[in-house]
């Protein structure tokens, strides 16, 4: 037996043991008795069954281990905003008796994954196809929807599990939309042919040999008019085989590119080969026979008329892809069947879909806006996602952040704007470090990683896995294609010393230095950071590493990712464990999953919103390699996601509350318009508008971005001081609150009530913002304040002093005789690096609110029904570090209570902050955070009342600086 061929077979027996043992394991009713010896039992007895069969030997310990982690698993629940207007209620017990497709995938999914993993997937999937239309109701009806999931959390399965059981229900043209290169549409097809058809794709467009879900259940004879190929997807040529649909035959899956060339030849051939009825008021050629499901992947790209031109790289518009084009053809498709449902699938809750609400037509009938419904799925607890990776964002910065980030500094100087590859550049660049065509040392120690984590993957018995490793550092091919040379070059001396063990001793000494300094402490640090049992193994010993490096490095292979199906194809060629390092750009983007991801190198391209995007690769399932995982990046990439990972959770949580309250998909679009992260992602898609529109209700504007100009701050201390000596001596010094039994106290501050919003609006107009802040501006707060106060809205406000803290400074005395000694303290961000100066005229705190302050002027009874609120909302979500039901409220919960119980609870709470002035606890001129300035840096934040009048106001963006800050969007 050849090496390929033992691997894959070690590999196969594996499967089957740990499958044959999930069965035994699932048979025990009493649950209680699931352990680990019990399972380890269970996993002898399986491995024994198959010792007849195959003189290979099984890792029983790796089964154990794999078996421990899926009965541990658990799920979240997913919520639902819904508008039910002129949908029927049809899917019932009855309905799903005989249903083949799911039965099938069911299995083949149970091989694979923990039944409580498969349960979440059988709920989320039902609770959207009852969403649809029954596909057996005649007449026309149009069902639309969106499926908000998490970043790489399994959206794949989830459609794959909708299109069997629409298939099972009736729907007979199932159209999936998969992105705008071949090798995502290749990768969707496989995908697709495993979960669904149960056959690998011919060439001719036949079936060929069974896989996947055929293993399970009967051949159900689908037909499939796109395929696996390269050129497999639909066409004018593909066009002619395909004489027309009866409603008697087996449903038809499109797996279809949004490109205009492939669009329009599907519209034409449904139009001229498939209609059965012509519209009596246009002459509109129409499908009434046979009802449509289109599934839209990664819905807010190119799905949506943004009005944005996109180019190629030589600066001609891109006509296959403009999204003007593509969102006309979308809609002209769905326009062409009487009876259809779309479902959009997209991992930001902030996508364009909300954002670029267009009107119908009657060439293309209604715009893409999911108004039928918006699920938000849950991610299963092993899945590792921006909230495990970057922590959360708390007053004392990120907590609980997974140590992998690895800072990139030595790929440009900022001072030259130069180097290997700095952020501008152009496609005739050629990347140099030092004069030098070669990879800068980050880069270096990143590809040392990869082959590291191989071998320990090897030692851990996951050879038979595949390993990748992404390096993202500019968008032009000719740049990228010099990148992957000087990759091959490294990878290509690295396995010379290794296997000759000629000149080797400065090379193992860097890779020791690497795994005894690096792997080993960040296992251990991983460690503590995770659940019982997701416990990384062991690290090897380095003598071990070294024995296994020589064969690794012969596996290791260098290549370019450029949107071929190739790309896809050879991850699922049998008996292949590939260790590729994949060097790419925009064709690597979105939706491509590289299996086995260890190790990424990412550098900031000029799109900021698209490299978000793309970051999202990081995210995913990493079993039993989590601590092996490397991620290279800019600091300021990473708080960037961050930033947007904050957002995407603020959301979220808005999205819960408003299920609770039974608000529609509209209603939520309205909210996310409305949202700050917009004045990030909007100005990117701006042409010809340069003003944002937004409310301020139910919302915690807090200043983030802050002067570093001791005038500035001198003014903003003069603001603050002549607010406090306009409200007199405070109601309370010292609030306290009992909060069944686990009190609230702010000892050292004092609040103010029945304070008239003519003094805020005072305040307001003489404090600087930041002029690039994105909601808390001043005058932007205090057009919405008044326009509020004139319909009778946030008349009275508490103001609070907040002085808890140990932060060091002179004693500073306020007006009105409040003196404050210790002051709150908020950690500037700061560059990491010596080589990056300091901006000297700004900085940024991650948070300045505690989230119990927005309670100060609350009594017990009204923080008892923001508790309330806060629980009704909430649902389990691992991803989103939601494990226990809360026992505080968050300050949604607040400002939602201070609406819904009026009266005195119902007003605006404007918190003032005096900062340390100091980084640190040394009073040492050089750690003053604004230089010249020893006394308080006045900050604050407004909770605002949730409101349902929809006053909004408008401000301009400072289009200049985000384009600095953040590039153009081509």
């Amino acid at each position: 037996m050849i090496e390929s061929e033992a691997v894959a077979a070690q590999a196969e027996l594996l499967e089957n043991v740990v499958a044959t043992a999930q069965r035994l394991i699932k048979a025990e009713k009493d649950k209680t008795k699931i352990t680990p010896t019990f399972i380890a039992e269970k996993v002898k007895r399986a491995a024994d069954m198959f010792a007849a069969e195959s003189t290979l030997p099984v890792d029983q310990q790796q089964a154990v281990s794999i078996l421990i982690q899926r009965f541990s698993h658990w799920m979240g629940k997913a919520t639902t905003l819904k508008d039910d207007v002129g949908h029927l209620d049809w899917l019932n017990a009855s309905r799903k008796r005989d249903w083949l497709y799911w039965r099938r995938y069911r299995d083949f999914q149970e091989d694979k994954l923990s039944d409580v993993v498969v349960d979440g997937l059988d709920e989320a999937t039902e609770s959207i196809l009852e969403l649809l239309e029954d596909p057996m109701r005649s007449g026309a009806w149009d069902r639309r929807g969106l499926v908000v999931g998490h970043v790489q959390s399994g959206k794949t399965s989830n459609y794959s599990g909708l299109i069997c059981k629409a298939a099972d229900a009736g729907y007979k043209i199932i159209i999936v939309l998969a992105g705008m290169h071949n090798n995502l549409r290749s990768q969707t097809q496989m995908r697709l042919e495993e979960g669904f058809l149960g056959y690998e794709t011919t060439d001719d467009r036949g079936a060929g040999k069974a896989i996947g879900v055929a293993h399970f259940g009967d051949d159900l004879k689908t037909n499939s008019a796109t395929t696996r190929a390269d050129n497999g997807d639909f066409s004018k040529v593909a066009a002619k085989r395909f004489h027309g649909i009866s409603p008697e035959e087996r449903p038809w899956l499109f797996v279809v590119k949004k490109q205009k060339t492939v669009l329009t030849a599907l519209l034409n051939w449904l139009q001229t080969r498939v209609a059965d009825a012509t519209d009596i008021d246009d002459g509109r050629k129409l499908v009434t026979k046979l009802p449509l499901l289109m599934i839209d992947d990664e819905a807010d790209n190119a799905s949506v008329d943004t009005g944005e031109q996109l180019f190629n790289e030589d600066g001609t518009p891109d006509e296959e892809h403009q999204p003007k084009t593509i969102n006309s053809l979308i809609r002209q498709v769905l326009h062409a069947f009487t009876r259809k449902a779309y479902v959009g699938y997209t991992a930001t809750p902030f996508a364009n879909i909300f954002i670029h609400h267009k009107g119908a037509t009657a060439k293309e009938g209604p715009d893409l806006f999911p108004r039928s419904f918006i699920i938000n799925l849950a991610a299963p607890s092993n899945y590792v996602g921006p909230a495990r990776l970057f922590g959360r964002m708390t007053k004392e910065g990120r907590v609980g952040a997974l140590p992998l980030t690895r800072d990139i500094f030595d790929n440009y100087d900022p001072q030259t704007e130069s180097g290997w590859m700095p952020p501008k550049h152009n496609k005739n660049h050629t990347p140099t470090y030092n004069g030098q065509e070669t990879i800068p040392p980050s880069l270096r120690d990143a590809v040392y990683s990869f082959a590291l984590a191989c071998a320990a993957r090897e030692l851990r018995g996951q050879g038979s896995q595949h390993s990748s490793m992404l390096i993202h550092t500019t968008r032009f091919v000719a740049v990228q294609n010099l990148v992957r040379e000087q990759v091959e070059e490294t990878v290509r001396r690295m396995r010379q010393k290794i296997t000759r063990g000629i000149d080797a001793t400065e090379l193992l000494a860097r890779l020791q230095r690497l795994w005894e300094d690096d792997f080993i402490p960040t296992r251990d640090e991983v460690a503590k950071l995770s659940p019982p049992h997701e416990q990384p193994s062991e690290m090897p010993s380095w003598e071990e590493i070294l024995a296994a490096l020589p064969l690794v490095m012969g596996d290791i292979e260098v290549r370019s990712i450029n949107g071929t199906a190739k790309d896809a194809l050879d991850y699922a060629a049998p008996g292949a464990a590939l260790k590729v390092i994949a060097v790419g750009g925009d064709k690597l983007a979105r939706g491509l999953t590289l299996e086995g991801l260890c190790i990424s190198y990412f550098i900031r391209t000029t799109r900021m919103y698209d490299t978000l995007m793309q970051m999202g690769r990081w995210f995913g399932y990493r079993p039993g390699y989590l601590d092996l995982c490397r991620l290279y990046t800019s600091p300021d990439l990473v708080s960037w996601f961050g930033h947007i990972a904050d957002a995407s959770e603020e959301l979220r949580e808005e999205f819960d509350f408003m299920a609770e309250a039974r608000l529609t998909p509209e209603q939520y679009g309205l909210k996310v318009k409305s949202h700050e992260v917009l004045t990030i992602t909007s100005p990117l898609k701006m042409r010809n508008s340069q003003t944002l529109s937004l409310t301020y209700s139910g919302t915690r504007p807090q200043t983030i971005l802050v002067h570093r100009d001791a005038r500035v701050q001198e003014a903003n201390l003069a603001a603050a001081d002549a607010l406090l000596a306009s409200m007199g001596a405070p109601t309370v010094v010292g609030p306290e609150y009992a909060r069944d039994g686990s009190a609230d106290k702010w000892m050292r501050s004092s609040l103010w009530k029945d304070v008239d919003a003519a003094k805020i609006l005072s305040f307001l107009g003489s404090y600087a913002t930041h002029p690039n802040a994105t909601s808390a501006k001043g005058p932007v707060l205090a057009d919405f304040i008044t326009k509020m106060v004139e319909i009778g809205q946030l008349k009275q406000w508490s103001v609070a002093l907040l002085a808890e803290g140990d932060g060091i400074g002179e004693t500073h005395a306020f007006s009105g005789g409040i003196s404050v000694e210790k002051f709150p303290m908020r950690t500037p961000d700061s560059p990491k690096n010596s080589d990056h100066p300091v901006d000297q005229a700004k900085f940024a705190i991650g948070v300045l609110i505690d989230p119990s302050d927005e309670g100060i002027d609350l009594d017990d009874d009204a923080w008892r029904e923001a508790l309330a609120l806060t629980r009704a909302a909430w649902k389990p979500d691992p991803a989103r570090g939601r494990v226990s039901p809360p026992s505080i409220p968050s300050g949604k919960g607040i400002r939602m209570a201070r609406a819904q119980l009026g009266g005195p609870a119902d007003r605006g709470l404007l918190l003032l902050y005096p900062l340390s002035p100091y980084a640190g606890k040394d009073k040492f001129p050089e750690k003053l955070i604004v230089p010249g300035w020893d006394k308080p840096i006045m900050a604050f934040a407004i909770a605002f009342p949730s409101s349902d009048s929809a006053i909004r106001v408008e401000y301009e963006v400072n289009l200049l600086y985000w384009m600095q800050e953040y590039g153009p969007s081509e």
